[in-house]
């Protein structure tokens, strides 16, 4: 039997997908990459008054002003540190009842690795924490535990709403009423 038929008649692999892996102190997080629009280095942000300690700021890119969370803040309550490596990820943000996606930024430390494995790896961590509803399954492997972080639980409501006005501010509304 050549080497064509036997693995023609083997089992199909394993669905693989890739993941962004990045840290929030020493432990490991991953977010899916279909998620991920663009991974930038820190910039200067706009901060927002009123706004949870963890929304870093807002930022104008390609003609929309982007809001950014720090998720190390938002996980434990501690500002993300200023590495080479921490990254401003813009991904694709759509809760359940939204119709359009937005782009939310994600300020990451260590943001700069990848890691392409089946998503059935992923199990339950065995907690129901309704405060942290984003962080989801976990993954073993020889560094530990990888935890998948689902963007779309990232924002409660009243965040989101703070975060996302409908209808949406353009980054020349946005930088027009600033000048006043």
């Amino acid at each position: 039997m050549s080497d064509f038929e036997a693995r023609r008649g083997a089992a199909p692999a394993a669905r693989q997908i890739l993941f962004l892996v990045f840290c929030i102190g020493n432990d490991r997080y991953a977010l899916q990459a279909t998620d991920v629009v663009e991974v930038l280095p820190r910039m200067p942000l706009k901060p927002i008054a009123q706004a949870p300690s963890w929304v870093a700021g807002v930022f104008a890119w390609r003609g929309t002003v982007v809001p950014v969370i720090d998720l190390c803040n938002l996980t434990f309550g501690q500002r993300a540190e200023a590495r080479t490596s921490t990254r401003l990820v813009l991904v694709h943000y759509q809760p359940d009842d939204q119709q359009a996606r937005q782009v939310l930024g994600l300020i990451l430390e260590q943001a700069t690795g990848t890691l392409r494995c089946d998503p059935a790896q992923f199990q339950p961590c065995g907690l129901d924490n309704r405060q942290a509803r984003y962080l989801g399954p976990v993954r073993e492997d020889a560094q530990g535990l990888l935890q998948w972080v689902r963007v779309d639980d990232l924002l409660d409501d009243s965040v989101r709403t703070m975060l996302f006005p409908t209808p949406p501010l353009s980054a020349d509304a946005f930088e027009a009423g600033h000048e006043q």
